[in-house]
């Protein structure tokens, strides 16, 4: 009896072991303190790459794109470590093209850069690009998006790097655009943008108190 006491009780503890394993990488505590550097910063950003908003098939895209803004430590999670006060898409002589014509996006600013994830063996920051809005035309065809878009942020290099997942972003008003790009539609967002805050790259670090 004694034996199989002490045998239940070896058992009971590898599995409470093994529990405790699985349970352990979930209840990770996520950053709460976050430090941009500089802080605070003017930062300004150019896009490497194409930039484009797709819906429903049809795909947007601007050569040229650049934005302008702040940056500043903080704390909480997910929180606000930049807010983009100026965004510009296409360019003169490169304006944004799509199937339908030519492009003219009108963004509503500010914009926000939210924080949520930190890695320190890579320094890239998970988080989303918050509060978008911006008004749409191509041709007769005039509407709005609004909402977010997912986003990384890689410190060796000053990479936004914005990837929206579907649903995240809406179109919330539309004219003129007919089964196109009606009320309701799912575009996606995507680009890469260089930050600089004056000619250092800034960076976001995240981490416990």
């Amino acid at each position: 009896m004694k034996k199989s006491i002490r045998n239940l009780a070896v058992v009971a503890g590898g599995a409470s072991a093994a529990f405790a394993l699985a349970v352990s990488p979930a209840s990770a505590v996520p950053s709460t303190v976050w430090t941009v550097s500089p802080s605070p910063a003017s930062i300004t950003a150019l896009n490497s790459g194409n930039v484009a908003l797709s819906v429903n098939g049809i795909t947007m895209t601007c050569t040229k794109s650049n934005g302008a803004g702040t940056g500043a430590s903080t704390t909480g999670n997910p929180a606000t470590v930049g807010t983009i006060t100026t965004m510009v898409f296409g360019a003169t002589g490169a304006p944004c093209t799509s199937v339908l014509g030519p492009v003219t996006a009108v963004p509503v600013t500010p914009w926000t850069i939210v924080a949520q994830d930190y890695n320190a063996a890579t320094g890239v920051t998970s988080g989303y690009v918050g509060n978008v809005d911006a008004n749409v035309s191509v041709g007769a065809c005039n509407f709005r998006v609004t909402g977010k878009a997912s986003s990384t942020y890689t410190n060796s290099t000053g990479a936004l790097t914005v990837n929206s997942l579907a649903g995240e972003l809406t179109v919330v008003t539309s004219s003129g655009c007919g089964s196109a790009v009606p009320v309701g539609a799912k575009p996606t967002f995507k680009g890469k943008y260089l930050f600089k805050a004056g000619t250092a790259i800034p960076t976001i670090v995240g981490s416990n108190p």
